[in-house]
């Protein structure tokens, strides 16, 4: 092609144009018919999961497990990004919760949601390895570590890995900002007072996420009149969408229905 062939700039402009009008009309097209954008990326979740971030991004996350903010004292198996990832109506059922609290000045804050199979065996794993560990005795400050799952505290086949089980608190609005979790601080055990024990600031239901204690019980008679109110608030609120608590754990609440299979897909970014 010698130079009389070539197309001039204008020419070229145009040329480029009308490619990139074909380019996004059979990108509406797939739209309509997939639903899906052109270059999306490919779901990260097996069908039925969502991230609860997309789902009600106003819920507050503090997903422990993801961090050394935990009684294991590390990130656990599994966790790759601190996020809460549940079932479909896991997720629709907490925002109808947030909903009902969102007129009292009140907000959910979740710990812990979907939790893979290896997390659950990693759990389990260290609980068996006879090592007492600081970050342990802030969490079971009355027994030791194996005792755990003896006691029902923790379970080698755990209602999270289906998905349909939240570990969760109550913040009043605004939300105030933690203080930076420091792992070589001397922090007083999960039944101490609020001010003593790892930052958080939710409101104070009288022991912190996952002590293992019986003042953790969620009738427990140790706690203050106004940390009972607060407790028998949070259950309220998550019974009123079909959630049921577990009476070991005040945090802890889970969803009844179909599908109690056990999965063990990371957590990953969503």
């Amino acid at each position: 092609m010698d130079g009389r062939d070539k197309p001039g700039h204008d020419e070229t402009r145009v040329l480029g144009g009308m490619k990139a009008a074909f380019v996004g009309v059979l990108g509406f097209l797939v739209v309509l018919a997939t639903g899906e954008r052109v270059g999306a990326q490919p779901s990260k979740l097996p069908d039925g999961f969502v991230y609860l971030r997309d789902v009600d991004p106003t819920i507050i996350q503090d997903m422990r497990y993801a961090t050394a903010n935990n009684f294991v004292g590390r990130v656990l198996r599994g966790y790759e990004a601190g996020e809460c990832v549940v079932t479909r109506s896991v997720g629709a059922a907490l925002k109808r919760v947030q909903q009902d609290l969102a007129p009292r000045g009140l907000s959910l804050k979740m710990y812990d949601c979907y939790r893979p199979q290896r997390a659950v065996d990693d759990m389990y794993a260290w609980a068996q390895d006879g090592h007492e560990t600081a970050a342990q005795r802030r969490y079971n400050p009355k027994m030791r570590k194996e005792d755990l799952f003896r006691r029902g505290y923790i379970a080698k086949h755990s209602g999270h890995s289906t998905g349909k089980a939240v570990d969760l608190t109550l913040v009043q609005l605004p939300a105030p900002k933690a203080a930076p979790f420091d792992p070589n601080a001397g922090y007083a055990d999960c039944t101490g007072s609020q001010n003593l024990r790892a930052p958080d600031t939710s409101i104070d239901m009288g022991t912190g996420y996952d002590c293992s204690d019986e003042k953790a019980h969620t009738a427990s008679q140790a706690i203050t009149p106004q940390q009972r109110k607060w407790r028998e608030t949070l259950v309220r609120a998550m019974a009123k969408q079909g959630f049921v608590n577990f009476r070991l754990e005040w945090w802890h609440f889970s969803l009844p229905g179909p599908g109690n299979a056990a999965f063990d897909f990371p957590v990953v970014k969503r």
